[in-house]
């Protein structure tokens, strides 16, 4: 049988895995109505994975000799490689450097939900989606206006 602090402990686990989960859905979902390659999937591993690297270096706070922010700067570097291998350049145009940015937020909302601050959270995520929607319409609405 599971003790208290074990039991919460879990449950502050799964609380925050799931909740970064769901931001990375959101995130993905939008990616994946545009028919891009890093989607659905890509972002929610991405939300998760970044949240459990926090949980884990949260696990160590207070421990002489550690600094639990080493791990915000790695996942960030580590993202950032993800990021850079979807990036083509195609003729004379660059593609894929807004997929490659939302990537870099799905991390961020996965570090958001690992330190419990949810209500940041949130609002990363409705922006991220609102700017991936909004911004993506008046991109290609720019970009027939440049074709006229």
């Amino acid at each position: 049988m599971l003790e208290v602090d074990t039991y919460n402990e879990v449950l502050q686990f799964s609380l925050k895995i799931g909740v970064a989960m769901v931001s990375g859905l959101l995130i993905g979902l939008e990616r994946e109505f545009k028919g891009k390659h890093a989607g659905l999937k890509t972002n929610t591993l991405v939300s998760i994975g970044a949240a459990v690297f926090v949980l884990i270096s949260l696990r160590y706070q207070g421990e002489p000799n550690v600094d639990i922010t080493r791990v915000l700067s790695q996942v960030i570097i580590g993202i950032g490689f993800l990021g850079g291998g979807v990036i083509l350049q195609k003729e004379n145009k660059v593609k894929g450097l807004t997929t490659a940015a939302t990537v870099w937020c799905s991390a961020g909302t996965g570090c958001l939900a690992a330190t419990g601050m949810f209500m940041e959270l949130a609002i990363l995520t409705i922006l991220v989606v609102l700017i991936n929607i909004g911004f993506g319409y008046i991109d290609s609405n720019i970009e027939t206006i440049k074709e006229d």
